[in-house]
């Protein structure tokens, strides 16, 4: 896995080494936005022909939403890889800090011994690519935090050192 070394100032991350995502996963992020814009247009087209087609003011707006759809998802495939290079996670001495976002970048920190289970999910596209997702359910009432696009040997691995982790940092409590 691709590491780098990334300097946050204010946010406590000086010298943190991060472990890129595997670029496999802009291929599922890529599909999985085509397909989605490919349905949601054309399922905006078909409603503007069922009511009345384009000529009448019904279907010209859904057809402009269709449009309106159409570029959005555009404009999301082609920002799919630098979002997907922006996704990293580093392992600290009490912590996993995981970083994502473009322009609202998000930093989320989950404490090794807050940490409940660690879910090793694997969907069909990316059981094709040989990648997994993890997913961390800690103490906390609702936690969405997951690493996506890990490689299946990384991920295993990862998985049983966070849970070591985490049963250590628990046993000190």
């Amino acid at each position: 896995m691709p590491r780098e070394r990334l300097d946050e100032p204010g946010l406590g991350l000086t010298g943190t080494t991060w472990t890129r995502v595997s670029p496999k996963l802009v291929w599922t992020e890529l599909i999985t936005t085509v397909v989605i814009g490919v349905v949601v247009t054309a399922g905006c087209v078909l409603i503007g022909i069922v009511s009345g087609g384009f000529g009448r003011t019904a279907g010209a707006v859904w057809l402009s939403i269709a449009i309106v759809v159409f570029v959005i998802a555009g404009i999301t495939a082609a920002l799919t890889p630098r979002r997907v290079r922006a996704i990293g996670y580093a392992l600290r001495d009490d912590d996993l800090v995981l970083r994502r976002g473009l322009m609202w970048q998000r930093f989320t920190a989950v404490p090794y011994g807050r940490m409940q289970l660690v879910d090793v999910n694997r969907g069909p596209l990316d059981r094709v690519l040989g990648m997994s997702e993890l997913k961390f359910v800690t103490a906390a009432a609702s936690t969405n935090v997951r690493i996506p696009g890990i490689p299946f040997v990384d991920a295993d691995d990862l998985r049983d050192r966070l849970v070591e982790l985490a049963e250590s940092r628990r046993a000190g409590l």
